[in-house]
């Protein structure tokens, strides 16, 4: 199973400065973020975001208010055609020491243990930070980042839906 792996806040929907999650009430996608996933899906990869959530320990915002907000974020993209296959995110912060938090590679052992299908070798990581694409040489997936600070290495893209310049059907 081919599989896209994608951090979410910065890739695909804004990002906002820590205190200012408890406010949000929807998420607000980053441009080109639908016709992107779009995209991966036609050319038959899987979609697994990999998120670090560590408002939640930070007590930023709770649990239920993470999921509450993913699930407008799932339902959101559902009403556009798009279907996330799954999603493994880290509540804990630097204190804990998890073995989940990219850029360890807990998240996606997570996914490959639940899905022992997925083929790594056909698959790719999009990140907006450091730690996703160390959690990408670490599994060595290719790496495209819509940071131009990381573009060293990776493969940048505007937006998601610059994915079509690179990604082809296999």
């Amino acid at each position: 199973m081919k599989i896209a792996f994608l951090d979410r806040d910065g890739t695909i929907n804004l990002d906002y400065p820590n205190q200012m999650w408890a406010k949000v009430k929807e998420p607000e996608f980053l441009e080109g973020s639908f016709e992107g996933l779009k995209f991966i899906l036609s050319q038959g990869y899987q979609i697994i975001i990999i998120t670090n959530q560590y408002i939640i320990q930070d007590g930023i915002i709770t649990e239920k208010q993470y999921h509450e907000f993913h699930n407008l974020f799932l339902n959101r993209l559902k009403k556009e055609g798009i279907t996330i296959l799954d999603t493994f995110y880290c509540p804990h912060n630097d204190s804990e020491a998890c073995s989940c938090k990219k850029p360890k590679d807990g998240l996606i052992r997570q996914a490959l243990q639940k899905y022992p299908s997925i083929d790594l070798s056909n698959s790719f990581y999009v990140g907006d930070s450091l730690c996703d694409k160390q959690l990408a040489n670490t599994m060595k997936l290719p790496f495209y980042t819509n940071n131009l600070a990381l573009k060293e290495d990776s493969f940048y893209i505007k937006n998601l839906n610059d994915l079509r310049n690179y990604i082809k059907k296999k």
